[in-house]
């Protein structure tokens, strides 16, 4: 029996029963709509057999540049990390391109609404750890993200809810080539590839390396601890005007100012960050060690026990918590314009260089064969053994 092939359905009253109707390759059903991105919409499915529930992403075959089979293939280099959800299937279905991948829990972003737009010191220095090993393992495979984000990462579910995943790969891009053992070349750009409130400041206007998803992370862990970002709130007359403004704030800022009101090791990180060359290898086991030190400095317990798993302890509202996380409530009163301010950084990814964006597409398309042979360039010793003994 023929299975109905995987056609969005139309806007309007009959759109919930009509998701029912779909079945995505061979053994998945669409269930409910959970999100939509650059890419195309994303749903929520359970298996026909299994009724496990797994996530679909659902993109147009026609569109111009498609991002899900170059997700797809990076889904499978990192098959087998942990902290990357695992890629059940990928095909056409009628006339979309069809992502099916492990269901996940709430962004990073959700949960910092929950938790009134402030991270403590434990839970950051948590999720630290584990967000700088799955970019390790990431350019361990030769690529970079390019689009860190607390969007980009998620909570796992279950026996899982305690890890950290990293997602989207739509922007990612090989860094370097193990056919002939060469890094890419350093060029200058005109057009910024990821989200600018947390872009290096190199990404605004050149090519991006490993030092520069490095450095986003720097914003990303500020951004938990203090709910937002010196940068956020400038306006402009035009996209490519705010975006200059950004990358101004982000050069003339100093570091001690940025870090200002945040353990020194903030400031060290950055600091490394933004000495690293463009090829150079960073010292992921000095940036590891430099929070977990703090960490022990500050005699905290690596227990799991995020802060919005005491406030659910504490209030004792779990279903609540779920909802709330789930539709976007329980926010600040601020956070609408916080919204609509993120929304505007992140239409990039609609109008990035479609150019750039081809040539990088037959790149990854010449280096189908290199897959089986990803290496990691060899790492150096590490830097905070050399500060160590430098002391």
């Amino acid at each position: 029996m023929t299975q109905p092939q995987a056609k969005l359905p139309k806007s309007g009253s009959s759109k919930r029963s009509a998701l029912r109707d779909i079945i995505v390759g061979g053994k998945y059903r669409l269930l409910s709509p959970i999100g939509s991105g650059s890419f195309g919409e994303l749903y929520r499915a359970s298996g026909v057999h299994c009724g496990e529930e797994v996530a679909v992403k659902l993109e147009s075959s026609s569109v111009k540049y498609p991002q899900l089979p170059r997700e797809a293939k990076i889904y499978n280099i990192l098959r087998g990390g942990v902290g990357f959800p695992h890629i059940r299937y990928f095909g056409t279905e009628g006339i979309y391109n069809v992502l099916v991948l492990d269901l996940l829990g709430p962004t990073l972003e959700d949960l910092l609404n929950f938790c009134a737009r402030n991270f403590s010191l434990k839970t950051t220095l948590m999720l630290a750890d584990q967000i700088l090993a799955r970019v390790e393992y990431l350019h361990m495979n030769c690529l970079l993200h390019r689009d860190i984000k607390p969007e980009n990462f998620l909570m796992g579910l279950g026996s899982q809810r305690t890890r950290v995943f990293m997602i989207d790969f739509g922007l990612a891009k090989r860094y370097y080539r193990p056919s002939t053992r060469t890094h890419i070349n350093y060029y200058e750009r005109n057009e910024l590839i990821g989200t600018a409130r947390y872009a290096s400041v190199h990404a605004h206007y050149a090519e991006q390396g490993r030092r520069d998803d490095l450095e986003s992370v720097g914003y990303l862990l500020l951004y938990f601890m203090r709910g937002r970002l010196p940068w956020q709130g400038i306006n402009a007359a035009t996209r490519v005007q705010k975006y200059e403004k950004i990358a101004e704030s982000k050069s003339t800022l100093p570091l001690n100012i940025l870090c200002a009101g945040v353990p020194t090791e903030f400031y060290m990180y950055m600091k490394y960050c933004r000495s690293l060359h463009f090829t150079e290898q960073p010292d992921y086991v000095y940036l590891r060690q430099l929070f977990k030190v703090l960490f022990r400095n500050h005699f905290l317990i690596y227990d799991y026990l995020y802060d919005w798993v005491n406030i659910d302890v504490e209030m004792g509202r779990n279903k609540r918590m779920l909802a709330q996380i789930e539709h976007g409530k329980g926010r600040e009163q601020d956070q609408q314009q916080q919204e609509q301010e993120q929304e505007q950084e992140e239409e990039e990814e609609d109008d990035e260089d479609e150019e750039d964006d081809e040539e990088e597409d037959e790149d990854d398309d010449d280096d189908d064969d290199d897959e089986e042979e990803v290496e990691q360039v060899p790492i150096k010793k590490s830097y905070y053994r050399k500060k160590r003994s430098t002391k």
